[in-house]
């Protein structure tokens, strides 16, 4: 018998694999166009489920969804709690809040300086 784990050993743990996190959108005027295109395109690369909570409402949002993430209106200094689910949610999570700590990444597209 051997001690290796069986293929696909490690997925099936993770499968249940929930995480969280709190960030706060310094982005100049919040999740506008741009990047709530940005975030729900990153969130979407992950099989997990992801949803966001703004300000503390208790109504979660699909983190993949553009008319979700646009119509929540959220603006700078509103506080983000991230949540995912599933295979790969610690890992989105965190590419997630990096995303937002990064201002969806404005600075670059526009050739600034952060």
């Amino acid at each position: 018998m051997s001690d290796k784990p069986l293929p696909g050993a490690q997925e099936a743990s993770d499968v249940h694999a929930h995480c969280q996190t709190e960030i706060e959108v310094t982005h100049g005027i919040g999740l506008h166009a741009r990047p709530s295109v940005v975030f729900t395109r990153l969130a979407k690369t992950f099989p997990c489920t992801i949803e966001i909570e703004v300000n503390g409402s208790d109504v979660w949002l699909n983190g993949k969804s553009i008319i979700k993430i646009m119509g929540a209106r959220i603006r700078r200094g509103s506080i983000l709690r991230i949540r995912a689910e599933g295979f790969r949610a610690e890992e989105a999570i965190v590419a997630l809040k990096e995303l937002v700590e990064r201002n969806f990444d404005e600075e670059k597209r526009h050739g600034r300086s952060a």
